[in-house]
């Protein structure tokens, strides 16, 4: 007989354990189904092992140029064993604890590969036992794998995923990157601050392709003097591993295909929704190119059948699947959430330096046909960069110079993932120019620059 639940969720990383938590909240019985590890790829794999590995290479960056803050640090270096396992016990403590909330909010946790077998019903294969579920609703939230190269599939030794990349036990010599989005180039700024020769390849024509051109160009010139070696409008004809090494085949933008060996190589050129093989096929569930159709409330086409996270689409982040499963769950349990707004969502590269951004570049609000107000204010221009050494990269907004809307903002420099916060929450709240211009920042902080980076907008910036 099944066990019968509310709500069943299929697949347990920030989408899904999410949804979880908040259906327990507003009274509904919740079981969640998970292969691996509860927390998925974000929290075991992606989002919060790199951040522990690129805490690390920044202050190992920090410990190599002391010299700058008056500072002695002789003979520096590292113990890459202890950096993999530092990085695998912050992933392990946050397990631990969507653990200990899953305990303590009353949501069932089984363990097993879940198939959805009809609406409302979920098998889960445990070895060699099966056990049944049953819910009124489904939420499938099964996240996404790295994306191979067609011709050369990672083999955990000479071609790394970021799987891979995480727990190396040996720091490459010479490092290909191939794919220059967030993932791309944070691995790229890790490896190249620990002393690895790095180069990225890249097919379109800038790095970084989806933030704003003014913060792509600056990305060239600052990861290129800290020695990394960008190839734009470059493409990979062939890759072959061997026993000491990786061989490329690399096409130029003028057509040219040259051979270069490398130590080791990284794919990450995107990623394919975990969608085969779960029931979806044969209940008819539309998708896109592999990804889930939803509406603005994570609803599929066939009834009782929810999707959130990556599943669904880009921007693939782990706010935007948590934010989907907190609307999901709401519309479930006959609230009247808002529905999704991509375009609130930010995004953020923690490479060094870092960027983010939220909303449309310039480019694309021009495209939209808006007549703009463009404010850009720059770090050499604010005393607490200065103060930190970190006087490189710029605040830049983008407003509707009719209306004085925020159409978007874009950051490069230290610590602008924490920063971008505020103008999500200024766009959120349908903040104008007027108010941004009449809020008090506190001095001396780095947060100055975005209320500067807004009065150069209308021609009124103080200190640039």
């Amino acid at each position: 007989m099944a066990d019968t639940y509310d709500l069943v969720i299929l697949g347990s990383g920030p989408g899904g354990y999410v949804a979880a938590i908040r259906a327990s909240q507003l009274g509904l019985k919740v079981a969640i189904v998970e292969r691996e590890r509860l927390g998925g790829i974000c929290l075991n794999w992606g989002c919060i092992p790199t951040k522990a590995l690129l805490r690390t290479s920044e202050i190992y960056h920090y410990m190599q140029n002391a010299e700058s803050y008056g500072l002695k640090a002789d003979n520096v270096g590292f113990d890459l064993a202890k950096i993999v396992d530092r990085s695998r016990k912050v992933a392990g403590q946050l397990n631990a604890g969507v653990k200990g909330l899953m305990k303590k909010n009353k949501v069932t946790v089984v363990e097993g590969v879940g198939t959805v077998t009809a609406k409302g019903k979920l098998s889960v294969k445990q070895g060699d036992k099966t056990v049944e579920l049953e819910a009124k609703n489904i939420i499938v939230a099964t996240g996404a794998r790295a994306r191979d190269l067609p011709f050369a599939k990672a083999d955990g030794k000479r071609i790394w995923t970021y799987r891979h990349a995480m727990v190396p036990t040996e720091m490459p010599t010479k490092l290909l990157v191939i794919g220059s989005g967030a993932i791309g180039v944070e691995f790229a700024s890790f490896y190249n601050d620990m002393g690895a020769d790095v180069t990225i390849v890249e097919m379109l024509p800038r790095i970084l392709p989806v933030e704003d051109e003014e913060v792509s160009a600056f990305m060239d010139k600052a990861l290129s003097k800290q020695g990394i070696k960008l190839l734009t409008q470059t493409g990979l004809e062939g890759l072959a591993p061997s026993a000491n090494g990786v061989t490329a085949k690399i096409k130029a933008k003028d057509g040219k295909v040259s051979e270069e060996t490398f130590s080791h190589a990284i794919i990450a050129i995107g990623i394919v929704p975990n969608t085969e093989n779960i029931g979806l096929e044969a209940l008819g569930v539309e998708t896109d190119r592999g990804h889930i159709k939803t509406d603005g409330y994570g609803r599929t086409n066939v009834d009782g059948i929810w999707a959130i996270g990556d599943v669904t689409g880009a921007p693939w982040l782990a706010h935007k699947a948590s934010h989907e499963g907190i609307i999901a769950v709401e519309k479930i349990a006959g609230g009247s959430p808002h529905q999704m707004d991509k375009a609130n969502i930010p995004g953020c590269t923690y490479s060094r330096p870092q960027v983010a951004s939220v909303g449309m570049t310039e480019a694309k609000a021009k495209e939209a046909g808006y007549e703009l107000k463009v404010g850009k204010f720059p770090f050499i221009g604010n005393g607490k960069a200065i103060a930190l050494g970190e006087a490189e990269g710029f605040v830049k907004t983008v407003f509707d110079a009719k209306t004085g809307e925020l159409l978007g903002a874009h950051m490069v420099g230290a610590e602008v993932t924490e920063l971008i916060q505020g103008y999500v929450v200024a766009r959120q709240l349908e903040t104008t120019e007027a108010e941004l211009m009449e809020t008090v920042f506190a001095h001396p902080t780095l947060s100055e620059m975005m209320h500067e980076s807004v009065l150069a907008a209308y021609g009124r910036a103080i200190h640039y």
